[in-house]
This record gives structure tokens, sequence and C-alpha cells, in this order.
């Protein structure tokens, strides 16, 4: 007889210490930094340049993006860069050419004025969203390949590790980029975002050094699984010649990792699945889209956002990361998410409070305070969620292809949430309470297939 004895507390906790952690938080760091780029920063140069909430809001269908790198997530899976890949490695050689031309784009917004040349200050904007959420494929590869396959509990600890990573990418980077302005703005620079753009550009190297010290495992046994289903598909072929290989190449890297995601859940859950992915995240996606532009319009500054949005919000999200890590690996992934969920709900009802009562520095502390733990406990849960579901064998055209889904609803659908703000004549009070409503049909999903779930934990 079998006797399972449950880890203490303190020996759960103990799992954050491993080396392999240290280089997920890195990870984590380098996906999270460039949504500061095209997020928060570009948001408050369109404000401060005098376009319309409207405007913002349309300007972040870029982040659209992410909802579709699952399309030629199977290139990055498979395709290896010409010299670089030999020198640093698969994954690592794509995260440096993204990271390149991300830096590259930072100094053409430096040259552009965005109310001269909104649609080319877009379409660079576009470019960054582009390389981030291909560098995501093999950032999310590289992050899950840290961990053993049957490592269950030390794959929710990574992924609160990469969520603290992103958070800290995000908030810090939020830090450096408002404050920067700042300064700028203050010394009298007149374009001061333009040479904000230059320092974030410095912080893009600084995170290709540090990727230089993550190991990537040797891909042996995920490229010999592959072969293997390219030779299984050219055999139902009926010949072999270089035709076939290729045919049997493309459909392999295409349609392998699709077949594999419906054959192991089987249709109606597949679905299900999919359908909770994207719905989960919408309503906190509809609140921070339009987060930095409320903050601005009760009257802060950015300094004051840096401070309580970005510094109090990350020293809260990290906290809060770990202990819904811990809870995910105690109690369950699924307990997670629906705790997860309906602290989400709960949290955007505080922003209402913060419209009608006006600005308040305690309100406004207590708002980001309740947010980030929410968020944090939200998506530390949904990033274990979705890396307990993937084939190693397809590790990051699946991940790619269930965060793309949830990436949709975010993104697509949070595009309106300024046109949202405006058909409500700008109450703002009411826009957090539709927000918190967004959340209750996904949790409707996720209990319907909660027992039918086939993890690899």
């Amino acid at each position: 007889m079998n006797i399972y004895k449950k880890q203490s507390l303190s020996e759960t906790f103990s799992m954050y210490f491993d080396m392999r952690m240290l280089k997920i938080l890195l990870l984590g760091a380098i996906s999270g930094f460039p949504w500061v780029i095209i997020g928060s920063s570009l948001s408050l140069w369109l404000k401060e340049d005098g376009l319309s909430r409207s405007t913002i809001g349309w300007a972040g269908l870029i982040f659209a993006v992410y909802a579709f790198n699952y399309l030629w997530a199977p290139i990055i899976d498979r395709v290896r860069i010409p010299w670089l890949t030999n020198k640093v490695g698969h994954r690592r050689s794509w995260i440096v050419i993204m990271q390149t031309i991300i830096l590259l784009s930072l100094v053409c917004w430096s040259f552009m004025n965005p109310v001269a040349n909104l649609t080319l200050v877009i379409s660079v904007g576009l470019i960054i969203a582009i390389a981030s959420a291909t560098q995501d494929i093999t950032v999310d590869a590289l992050r899950i390949e840290q961990i053993g396959e049957n490592e269950g509990s030390a794959m929710q600890a990574g992924a609160a590790m990469a969520v603290v990573g992103w958070w800290t990418g995000y908030k810090l980077g939020g830090v450096i980029a408002l404050n920067t302005a700042e300064f700028f703005q203050i010394s009298g620079i007149e374009n001061y975002w333009q040479f904000t753009f230059l320092i974030l550009g410095i912080v893009v190297i600084a995170c290709n050094i540090g990727l230089m010290f993550v190991r990537e495992p040797q891909p042996l046994d995920r490229e010999k699984k592959q072969t293997e289903t390219d030779k299984m598909i050219e055999n139902k072929l009926g010949f072999s010649n270089i035709i076939t290989k290729i045919i049997a190449w493309l459909t392999g890297t295409v349609i392998g990792p699709v077949l594999s995601f419906f054959k192991k859940n089987g249709f109606s859950i597949a679905l299900a699945i999919l359908g909770f992915v994207f719905l989960f995240k919408i309503g906190e996606a509809f609140l921070g889209r339009m987060s930095v532009i409320f903050y601005k319009e009760i009257g802060f500054t950015k300094a004051d956002i840096a401070l309580y949005s970005k510094g109090l919000g990350w020293l809260t999200t990290v906290i809060f990361t770990l202990l819904g890590g811990l809870f995910a690996i105690r109690s369950g992934v699924i307990k997670a998410m629906f705790l997860s969920g309906i602290l989400m709900a709960s949290t955007n009802l505080l922003f209402s409070l913060l419209a009608w009562s006006g600005k308040s520095e305690l309100l406004f502390a207590i708002a980001v305070i309740f947010d980030d733990m929410a968020a944090a406990f939200a998506t530390v849960a949904f990033v274990a969620f979705i890396s307990l579901l993937v084939d190693r064998t397809y590790t990051a055209t699946q991940y790619a292809l269930l965060a793309s889904i949830g990436t949709a609803g975010r993104t697509t659908l949070a595009a309106s949430s300024g046109a949202l703000v405006d058909w409500l004549n700008g109450d703002w009070g009411i826009f957090f309470i539709i927000t918190a409503i967004m959340v209750i049909p996904s949790l409707v999903f996720l209990y319907m297939i909660k027992d039918r779930l086939k993890l690899n934990d």
C-alpha cells in the first residue's frame, strides 16, 4: 500500500529556491517588458499629444497579433536560424532576433511625432507587437522545458515565477518609462517620450545579455518524435519522394499539434477548454486597456501612476503571485482558477468606487493592491493551467495556440474599451461594473469541464 504524505508549507515554498526558477523569472521579464512599450508608454504618448480616448483604444488593436501568433508558432518550433542556432541554441536564437527588432523599432520611434505621423507610429508599434508575440512563443517553450514533463508541482511553481518575471518586466519597466519621461519633461525636453524610448532600448540590450545565462535543454527527444510524425504522414501518402517529404513536414508541423490536442482531450472537452481560455480574462483586459487613461482623467500625474500602479503594484503582484503559486500547488490549479475569477470580478468594483469618489490616493492604492492581487492569482493559475495541458512534442505550438486564444479575447474585444467609455459618456463607474460581469461566462465553461480535464500533473 502506498502512503502519500502531503508536503509541508515550507517544503512547498522551497520550490521557489530551485535555480531553474531564477532563469524562469528572467524569461518572464523578457516577455513582459514589451507590453510596457506598446501599452502604457504608447498610450500616454498618444494621450499627451492630444489624441482621443477612442483613438488610443483602437490603437490597442496592435495587441491582436498576440492572438494569432499560433499561426507561425509551428515555424518557430521547428525552423533553425542559420549560424545563430548553433551558437546560442534554437530557442534563444529566436529570442535574440526578436529583441533586436524591438530595439531597432524603439530607435525609429525616437524620430517620430504621433500627431504628424500617427499611421507610421502605429505601424512601428505593430512591428514591436509582432516581434514580442513571436518572442513569447519561444520564451514560453523555453520556460516549460526548464521543468521535467511530470513535475506538476514544479511546473506550477515555475508558472508563479514566470508571472512574477512578467510583471517585473512590465511593472518595473513601467517605472523606468514613466519616471524617465517625467524627468525629461520636467527638464524642458520637448520630445521627452522620444528620448525615453532610447532609454528603454538599453533595457532591451540588458535582457539579451541576461538571456545567455539561461540553459537550453537539448531537443533530441522532441526532434525524434517530430520526425516520427513526419514519417507516419509520409507512409500514409503511399510513396516517398521529395514532394511527399515536404508535404509530410508541413502537415506534421502545422496539423500535428492541433491533432495532438484534440486527440488527448476529446473534441467536446477541447472546445470547452478553448471557450474558457478565450473568455477568462476579458474583463481584466477592458480595465487594463483604459486604466492609465482613467488615472490621468481623475487627476493623477505620471509620477503618481509610476508609484502606485507600477511600483506598489509590482511589489503586490510579486507577493500574491508567489502566494497564488503556493495555493495552486496545495489546492490544485482548478480551484485556483475559480478563486482568481471571483477575485477579478470583485476587485474591479473598487475602481467604480474610486471613479465615483474622485481623486483619492488612499483609494487608488487600495484599488491597485487588490486588483494586482487578483491579477496575480489569475495569471499564475492560468499559466499553470495551460502549461499542464501541452504536449512536449509540440511545446511552443500548443502553448502558443492556447495563449493566443486567451489573448484573442483580451485584445480584439478590449480594443473597444475606449469606445465603450465614450458610449457611457465617460461614466467610469458603470464601465468598471461591466468589466466585473465579464468573467462569469468563463467560470461557467470551467465548471462544465472541471472533472474531465487531462493535465500533465
